[in-house]
């Protein structure tokens, strides 16, 4: 995902100022989580093809508009999709209260490795591991510590894959062992926002259309978005154009149409209490300023020729059968 700095100015319906008041204001039956201890990278055996900013350090422009991708290239996004998504799976099946963020990245980078992929967010701009994983206040890019689960909280893992050269990029926010009314409600409408997001996508759309879809349902649910974390075109790169704002935008570049062959991702984090965030020292934590929770869902998607279709798709998890 990527974090753009600009700010947005939009109406929020009363009822959801007062939910977020009110949330805030009440004792959280959760636990905030503070920085944590965060041990070196894993190594990456000599034959797994690497991304360039592996190798660098430095990581390389991206196209400079929305790329129109090969049959060819399509279908390396696919293969790095489905990858990406088996990884989640394994972490899912994996999860439980007492494990440390740093064993589930263990878990992905063995299974990047075991499966001749490289795992994306390892090295990329300096990040230390080989996923993001982001638990209760954490918005986004958590880093992997030695933190336990503990009962009741939510966890974001963001599972992101370099096979055969092309990137795959998938995100869900799983409960752990018995998590409260309000958190049940928030993934609810997490996952809810991403398909309203997701099902406003055909060839000739918006690219604005994204984020009105999403802001409209989640607002509507009590919630507020975090507008400053975007969506982004993927493929060879692992970020690079259309930017995906998940509120209503309007700009020349999001006023444009969606075309086939256009890959990106769609990634809204819905947040229970307001706006308002703050970076970690470590330069990559994403928290919220209040305390409050928030989750996040993410697919890549592929636009066709009469339609969208979603490459990281679920195919069956505590949510159902999609």
């Amino acid at each position: 995902m990527r974090l753009t700095v600009q700010k947005f100015v939009f109406g929020q319906i009363k009822t959801t100022v007062l939910r977020a008041l009110g949330r805030q204001l009440s004792t959280p039956s959760y636990s905030i989580v503070q920085p944590g201890v965060v041990g070196p990278p894993r190594s990456i055996p000599d034959y797994i093809s690497k991304p360039p900013y592996a190798l660098t350090g430095v990581v390389p422009p991206s196209p400079s508009a929305p790329e129109i991708k090969t049959e060819e290239q399509i279908e390396g996004v696919w293969n790095s999709c489905k990858l990406a998504r088996y990884v989640l799976d394994v972490v899912a099946k994996s999860i439980k209260v007492g494990m440390t963020t740093d064993e589930i990245d263990r878990i992905v980078h063995e299974e990047c490795i075991a499966n001749n992929a490289y795992p994306s967010p390892l090295l990329y701009k300096d990040f230390p591991k080989s996923v993001c994983t982001s638990v209760n206040n954490v918005h986004c890019h958590g880093i992997p510590d030695d933190r336990p689960l503990e009962d009741g909280d939510i966890l974001n893992v963001d599972v992101s894959v370099f096979y055969h050269g092309y990137h795959g990029d998938v995100s869900e926010t799983f409960m752990i062992g018995e998590v409260d009314e309000a958190g049940r409600k928030l993934l609810t409408v997490g996952k809810q926002s991403l398909m309203e997001g997701i099902n406003v996508c055909k060839p000739g759309a918006k690219f604005c259309d994204i984020g009105k879809a999403i802001s409209e349902h989640a607002y509507s649910e009590g919630f507020v978005v975090i507008p400053q974390i975007t969506g982004h075109g993927i493929g060879s790169y692992f970020h690079g154009p259309p930017d995906i704002f998940h509120v209503p935008y309007e700009t020349p570049e999001t006023m444009k149409t969606m075309e086939p062959g256009m890959t990106f991702t769609i990634e809204p984090v819905i947040c229970e209490g307001t706006e308002k965030y703050k970076l970690w020292p470590d330069k990559w934590t994403i928290v919220s300023k209040d305390n409050s929770r928030s989750c996040q869902f993410e697919h890549t998607v592929l636009i066709t020729k009469s339609r969208v279709e979603i490459m990281t798709k679920w195919y069956y998890n505590d949510y159902g059968e999609i």
